[in-house]
C-alpha cells in the first residue's frame, strides 16, 4: 500500500489563456500543471521549495517527459496527479493528468530532480537527510 503523503493531486478547470484556436492546451503548459501538482505533493511531505532553500539545497529539474495521449480542452477539468516515485538518489515524481468528468487518461510523465548542495553548488550522489528525515524514512 502507498503512503498517501507520498501522493498528491489537485483539480485545475482549464482556463482560455492555456488554449489555442481549436480549444486545445498548448502542449507547454502540461509541464505547468505538473510544477502545480508538485507543489502540492511537497507541501505534503513539509518539504516545498522555500524549505529546501533553507535547508541549503537546491533541487533542479535535470530531466523532464511528458507523453500526451489526448487533448485536454478549454473548460474541461483535470486531475493532476503527482507521485513520489524515488527519493534515495534523485527526486523522481510521476504524473499522470485524467479528464475529471471521464476518467480519460490525457497525459502521463515524470520529473527528476538532484540535490544540490547551496555552500558548493555541487551535486549531491543521494538525497540528504533532511528529505529522508521529511518522508519518514531511516537515513
Amino acid at each position: 500500500m502507498q503512503n498517501p503523503i507520498y501522493c498528491a493531486e489537485i483539480d485545475l478547470k482549464i482556463p482560455f489563456h492555456d488554449a489555442d484556436m481549436m480549444e486545445i492546451v498548448w502542449h507547454g503548459h502540461y509541464a505547468k500543471y505538473f510544477e502545480i501538482a508538485r507543489c502540492e505533493l511537497l507541501d505534503r511531505i513539509d518539504y516545498n521549495y522555500l524549505a529546501m532553500r533553507d535547508s541549503g539545497y537546491d533541487w533542479p529539474i535535470i530531466d523532464l517527459r511528458i507523453r500526451y495521449i489526448k487533448p485536454a480542452v478549454f473548460g474541461r477539468i483535470v486531475t493532476v496527479r503527482a507521485f513520489l516515485a524515488e527519493w534515495e538518489h534523485r527526486l523522481k515524481i510521476d504524473y499522470s493528468i485524467i479528464d475529471a468528468a471521464t476518467g480519460a487518461k490525457l497525459a502521463k510523465g515524470h520529473t527528476v530532480q538532484v540535490a544540490v548542495d547551496r555552500r558548493n553548488r555541487e551535486m549531491c550522489l543521494e538525497s540528504p537527510p533532511v528529505l529522508l528525515k521529511k518522508l519518514g524514512v531511516k537515513p
